[in-house]
Order: C-alpha cells, then sequence, then structure tokens
C-alpha cells in the first residue's frame, strides 16, 4: 500500500469561533507540519450557509443545512482520492435532526473514516442514538479523548473497544513561563488573575465563581476574574446580550464590578496564549456532568496553569490524582474557598502550576498528531470497514415481534361522516382542503387488507361510507370519476385525473375480490365493469398500471368478463411498448423521468404477468424493479424514494427531497410481488428497508410512522420532517405495515411464495 498523502479534516473551521472550530483548524495544522509531510485540508461546515473568508486550508465549504451540499463533498473527497477523511463530530455543527445531514457524506465516501468524537452522550435520544451508531458504522477507527468516553461507546453503544483510541485533546507546545510579562503586557499587572475563556453561554456557570468573588477578595484583595469570550453566537441569534448583561448586574449586585471583567471579544490563537500566560489560575466551574472535552481546559492545564473545576467528565480524569483541584457543582462556597487557598498559597500553586506543565508534555499537537497519523495507518489497514458505504448484503429477515402492532387511532381521527380527509396540520385534519377520491380509493384498498387473517376488521360502518364516497365520485355523464370534493360536500370539478380514476378501479377490483359484505363485492363488481371502458382513451402509464392492479382483482372473480380480459392485455402491452421505446442499457424505465409511485409500474407488470403466464411481462417487470431499486438504495444499503425536486427532469439521477411515504408503500408491494413472482428472498429483504424508512431507515435517521398511533409524518424534507400527518401518509403507512405483517406471518409459517415456474427469471 502506497504511504499516506493525502488527508482531509472535516468539521467546523469557522473564523473566530473556538472550540471544535480551534481543535480542527489545529489537528490539520498538527498533521500537516508532522515529519509525515502530508497534504492536508479542511471541510468546514458554515452556518446556515453564511459566507466566510476562509484560509486557504479549507478547500470546501459545505452550507450545514443544505443535503446535497454533504453529497457534492463526499464526491469532491472521491475525486480528490484522499488518503482518509477525519471527521470532527460534534452535535450542533451538522444539519438535520441530531446532525444526520453528515451520514449522507459519509456513506457515500470510498477511502477509510475515522472520526473523533468530541461528545458520547449517555443517555442519548432514539434519534441520536441511531445517528451515532451510523457515524460508528461508517469510521474505520473512532477516537475520543476521555477513558470516560471510550466507557460510554462501549457501553450504550456496543463499539467494539479494538475499533476506540483514546487521544488526549492536543495543546500548543508553549514555554513555561512566570504570569508576570503578559500581565503588564495585557493591563493586569499587579494583580492576582482568575481565568475563564469560551464562548459565554449559560452551562458555563459564570455566575457561580461571580457568588464566590465577594470571599475571594476578603482573603485575596487583588484577586481579579477575567471572562474572556463573546456570548455564543446562538443566544446571541435567540436573545440578544441578555445573559451577558445579568452576570454583569450580578456582579454590581455584589459589590464586585471592578473585580469581574468582562472581555467581549473573539481571539486568535496567539491572543488566547497571552491571556492563559497571564493568569494565576484558571477556574472551568461548568454545571454539566456530561462536558466530554473541554478546550480551554486542555490549553490553560497544558501552560502549567492550576485549574479549579466542577467534576464533569474531561476534568475528572485530568485534574485527578492532584493535578488540578475538583469543587461540587454549583457551590460558589467551595468554589470560593478552593481559589482563595490557591491564591494565598504561592509554593502549593507554583507546584502545582509545574506538575500540570510536566504532566501536559504527552498532550502538545506534535504528540497528537503523531497518535492521529498512527490510527490514520492502522485504519487504512485494519479490520472495521466503511459498512454504512460497503455493498449491499443481504441482512437477516425481519422477526415477527419487530413488526409493529396495526393501530388505527389517527387513522379514524383523519375520518368523518363524509370520508378521509386529505390533509392534516400537524396531527389535526385540516377540512379547508376536503376530501378527494384517491385518498378514499386507499382508505377502501386498506379496508380490503384488514379482512386477511391476522388483522381486525374496519367497521362496517367506515368502510361502507368510503364505498358511498366512491360510488358518489362517479359521474355517468362523463363516465369518469370525480376526484377533489370541498368540505361541504360539493364537487369541485366534473372529471378527474386518469391516475385517479384508475386508482378508484384499482380499489373496486379490490373490493369485489375481498370486500367482507357479498353484497358491497357486487356493488363493486358492477361499478368497476361500468367505469372499465374509460381506460381505453387514456394516456397516463400510472393510470394503465393502477388499473391493471384492479384488473388483477377483479379478473378472478369475473373470468368471464372478455372486454376486462382484453383491456389486461392491451395497457399491459402499451406498458411494454413504453419501455422498449425508452430503455438504454443504463435507463431501464417507462418514461423518460421519474415521478410518483414509480414501483407499481413493474409491479402492474408482475401481476399481469403471472395471472395471463406471459414471461414477457414478468422479465420486464422484474427488469425495471431492479433498476429502480438500484436508484432508490443509497450505497449505504438504505432505502431513499425518488425525490419530488427531481419531478420532471428527463433521464437523471434521482433528486434525494422530498420523499413521500406514498413511494415506500409502492414499493414494499412491487418488491413482494416480485418475491412471489421468482422467489428470490432479496426481495423480501428489500421490502423490509423499504417499510424501515418510516421508521427511521432513512436519510435523517428520522422515525416518520409512530407505532402507537398509527400515524405517519407526510414526509422528509432536507433538514427535517413534514409534521403533518395527511389522509395519504397514514394510509400508505397503514398499507405498508399490513403487507410487512403478511410477510411476517408467512415468514413464521415457512411458508414459500407460489412460483411462476413457466416465466422464471
Amino acid at each position: 500500500m502506497t504511504p499516506l498523502r493525502r488527508i482531509a479534516v472535516v468539521g467546523n473551521s469557522l473564523p473566530r469561533r473556538c472550540g471544535i472550530a480551534t481543535f480542527t483548524t489545529d489537528l490539520r495544522q498538527a498533521i500537516s507540519t508532522s515529519p509525515a509531510n502530508l497534504e492536508t485540508v479542511i471541510v468546514a461546515m458554515t452556518d446556515r450557509g453564511q459566507a466566510y473568508d476562509y484560509p486557504s486550508s479549507v478547500a470546501l465549504q459545505i452550507n450545514d443545512d443544505n443535503i446535497e451540499e454533504y453529497v457534492r463533498a463526499a464526491d469532491f473527497l472521491n475525486n480528490g482520492r484522499f488518503d482518509i477523511v477525519c471527521l470532527q463530530h460534534e452535535f450542533g455543527i451538522f444539519g438535520g435532526e441530531a446532525g444526520a445531514h453528515i451520514l449522507a457524506l459519509l456513506s457515500r465516501l470510498n477511502m477509510p473514516v475515522v472520526t473523533t468524537l468530541h461528545t458520547v452522550l449517555a443517555d442519548p435520544t432514539a434519534v441520536q442514538r441511531a445517528v451515532m451508531v451510523r457515524i460508528v458504522a461508517a469510521s474505520s477507527k473512532v477516537v475520543v479523548m476521555a477513558e470516560k468516553a471510550r466507557e460510554l461507546l462501549r457501553s450504550v453503544y456496543q463499539v467494539p473497544i479494538e475499533k476506540i483510541e483514546v487521544i488526549a485533546h492536543g495543546i500548543p507546545d508553549a514555554p513555561f513561563v512566570s504570569p508576570d510579562a503578559a500581565k503588564a503586557k495585557l493591563g493586569f499587572g499587579g494583580k492576582s488573575v482568575i481565568l475563564t475563556f469560551g464562548l459565554l453561554s449559560p452551562n458555563k456557570g459564570i455566575e457561580v465563581v461571580i457568588d464566590a468573588m465577594p470571599s475571594i477578595l476578603k482573603r485575596s484583595p487583588d484577586a481579579v476574574y477575567v471572562v474572556l469570550g463573546a456570548t455564543h453566537p446562538n443566544l446571541v441569534r435567540d436573545q440578544g446580550e441578555t445573559y451577558r448583561e445579568s452576570l454583569m448586574a450580578r456582579a454590581r449586585g455584589l459589590g464586585v464590578a471592578d473585580q469581574v471583567v468582562f472581555l467581549d471579544r473573539f481571539v486568535d490563537q496567539a491572543t488566547l496564549l497571552q491571556f492563559i500566560s497571564m493568569c494565576d489560575l484558571y477556574v472551568t466551574p461548568y454545571l454539566n456532568e456530561a462536558q466530554m472535552t473541554s478546550g480551554t481546559l486542555a490549553y490553560s492545564f497544558g501552560q502549567g496553569k492550576p485549574v479549579v473545576s466542577t467534576p464533569y467528565w474531561h476534568a475528572r480524569e485530568l485534574l485527578a490524582d492532584g493535578r488540578g483541584v475538583l469543587v461540587p457543582f454549583g457551590n460558589a462556597a467551595a468554589i470560593g474557598s478552593e481559589i482563595a487557598e490557591l491564591l494565598t498559597d504561592d509554593d502549593r500553586r507554583q507546584a502545582m502550576s509545574r506538575r500540570a506543565y510536566a504532566v501536559s508534555r504527552t498532550m502538545t499537537w506534535e504528540r497528537a498528531a503523531q497518535r492521529y497519523i498512527s490510527v490514520f495507518e492502522n485504519a487504512r489497514h485494519g479490520q472495521w470497514p466503511n459498512t454504512l458505504a460497503s455493498s449491499r448484503v443481504v441482512a437477516p429477515e425481519p422477526r415477527s415481534p419487530a413488526t409493529p402492532d396495526m393501530q388505527i387511532g389517527h387513522f379514524l381521527s383523519m375520518c368523518d361522516d363524509t370520508g378521509l380527509f386529505q390533509h392534516a396540520v400537524h396531527s389535526v385534519p385540516d377540512r379547508s382542503h376536503g376530501y378527494c377520491v384517491d385518498d378514499n380509493a386507499r382508505a377502501l384498498l386498506l379496508a380490503c387488507a384488514l379482512n386477511n387473517p391476522g388483522e381486525a376488521r374496519l367497521s362496517e360502518v367506515l368502510t361502507a361510507r368510503f364505498a358511498a364516497f366512491v360510488q358518489h365520485a362517479w359521474n355517468p355523464d362523463t363516465r369518469r370519476f370525480r376526484n377533489f370534493m370541498g368540505f361541504n360536500r360539493t364537487w369541485l370539478e366534473d372529471t378527474g385525473s386518469e391516475d385517479s380514476h384508475g386508482r378508484t378501479l384499482w380499489a373496486l377490483g379490490e373490493t369485489a375480490r375481498g370486500d367482507a359484505s357479498s353484497s358491497r363485492r357486487r356493488w363493486a363488481e358492477a361499478l368497476f365493469a361500468e367505469a372499465l371502458s374509460t381506460t381505453e382513451a387514456f394516456r397516463s402509464p400510472r393510470a394503465w398500471a393502477f388499473t391493471l392492479l384492479g384488473l388483477d382483482a377483479y379478473c378472478a372473480v369475473a373470468p368471464e368478463d372478455i372486454q376486462a380480459r382484453e383491456a389486461r392485455h392491451s395497457l399491459a402491452d402499451r406498458l411494454i411498448s413504453c419501455l422498449e421505446k425508452v430503455e438504454t442499457p443504463d435507463w431501464v424505465w417507462f418514461e423518460e423521468g421519474l415521478a410518483y409511485d414509480n414501483a407499481r409500474l413493474p409491479q402492474a407488470l408482475l401481476l399481469t404477468g403471472m395471472a395471463t403466464q406471459t414471461p414477457e411481462y414478468v422479465h420486464a417487470g422484474l427488469r425495471s424493479l431492479r433498476w429502480l431499486m438500484r436508484q432508490q438504495t443509497t450505497s449505504g444499503g438504505h432505502f431513499r424514494p425518488v425525490g419530488t425536486a427531481g419531478f420532471g427532469e428527463l433521464r437523471q439521477h434521482p433528486r434525494p427531497f422530498d420523499q413521500q411515504p406514498v413511494e415506500a408503500t409502492a414499493t414494499i408491494a412491487a418488491c413482494l410481488t416480485a418475491w412471489r413472482a421468482d422467489a428470490d428472498a432479496e426481495w423480501k429483504t428489500t421490502a423490509t428497508r423499504a417499510f424501515g424508512w418510516f421508521l427511521g431507515s432513512n436519510d435523517l435517521a428520522l422515525a416518520l410512522a409512530d407505532p402507537h398511533t398509527g400515524s405517519c409524518r407526510d414526509g422528509l424534507h432536507p433538514d427535517r420532517a413534514n409534521e403533518n400527518c395527511g389522509g395519504e401518509s397514514v394510509v400508505c403507512y397503514l398499507l405498508g405495515l399490513a403487507e410487512i405483517r403478511q410477510l411476517a406471518r408467512s415468514n413464521a409459517s415457512l411458508t414459500k411464495p407460489t412460483v411462476l415456474r413457466a416465466v422464471g427469471t
């Protein structure tokens, strides 16, 4: 293997910002100047797409809210032939819920990833856990900066110990000097200086030290507390400078305003080191134990400064065995007593200072870079590939206990005595948009699906309501179904779309075959026969496909209907003709572009081919569905439905967003139909993956369905879920769930599909 040459550090490198940005910049510099002489660049997040004047080391900027820029960044890294990507992970710097957008980059990389985790949560939310697990899966090695972090990765996230490396937070290799010269230069000559540095925010505990200042001044009258750093930008954006002003008012109220100095500024590293150099002791009074890493603590300790700190995780490890002083959280009396003791005991303070400086020599950026380069080399030769981006493998089939129960509470709340509402505002039905035959036909399909063994039937009243809506939608004058109806039960059109007509025929066919009421089965059969002939003039491939799905059921109960048999072959032949005209080796589809409900087209050919014993239909259905699934499967192996932003684009790779439930449901049904056609168990796995999209196995690692209520959010935007839970979405989730539950029962009974041997693949 060739030597390491090019390293990309992905993280936050905003000018004037400390913490993760400082670490990212310092690590890149240390690696670049190491004896290995590596070319190292930064790929930096920008906060909500703001433009920054970055140094030349920043090769690419990513708008943290734009997932497509993460995709382009992956292309940049792959095309740039980088040997290693070193990800700096911290919650809050990547877009998407819990930073899920970074997965779009990681899942596309073809080189090893080494991830530094700046925070490891002991009690993550479900989304935070899901994102972290996938980041770790993408990483060949994971670096943390404290033993506590290693412990949590093993106990909470089940990360193998061999995959974890502990490398202390790097520090500048500054000389050990007396603070007097820096005090004089910065205007604090003759003072005993206590310093806190960092972006100002309430979790830092600054008020605790302010409360302690009166007791400190009684024993050390020349003491001054310097609070260096600007207010956190997010706090300024939301609250202005209210927090800083409250701290200043607190100091005035205690009579220590002259002894508490607020320096509201961003500082570069050289200035920061000067301020650390001039302090007599450093204090980190953080209020949260779960602070895994503190760069300011490491930097101050590395310059040989005595530290008084609350016992958050990083401080507890670094300052153990007398290397610093730990005090209880939020205890002003304790922190005041310890600071006063150190300021008035020169021998103890200086001994602690010398010890801190000596111990910290192993933490210099030069030493840290050596450790990182060693980890990079191990990652290239190691046993932990990027499983998020690896080739798809057949996953174990799902066990039925993992399949959610069928809950229809939200579905029922979306219905009234007219039918199923189209839309919702969050989970509340939105009457202003009324109803449509599309969604009520879907509801009728759901009623049929719930007649299967193992499910609880919908009530007779509700099923009859959906049937009545479909009957009322039929316009005998135009021989078409109306689609949209206002809340006042007034039709908004005389003729609906071809697609809505075809979908209604599909629901009627299934009702004719599978409804619980024999009277309603006869009604559906008769209305199907009356409305079928209209489809001869249709030009929409989806309308043809929906009609074919209905014909599959209708012909099973009316095999003597010659018109239906002829229509079946005619519509299937039209789909075949479309495929023959458009198909090329890299575009195996019926149209020049992808749109909605795509998987229904190959599903229609598969069902028709099996029922009519026509191998050509089955072959075309399998071929086109395999191609579609390649478009809808990420390199990490999870399902990504065709995004609506790409509808209308010709022969283009699908856009990732917006993603809608209708695509997942269509894919589940089509893949299970393909399984019944050729008995390839991979189709069952693919269907299960598509269903996983509802439960959080998606680009944002967000669950759209709530298994407890049966509700389903309307889709995924690039940065969030659509919180509305409309009629189409809930029915799509429940239809998909019904298919997966039937599959689980089939697996439990070891039932194999009936394979059409005459048309195999």
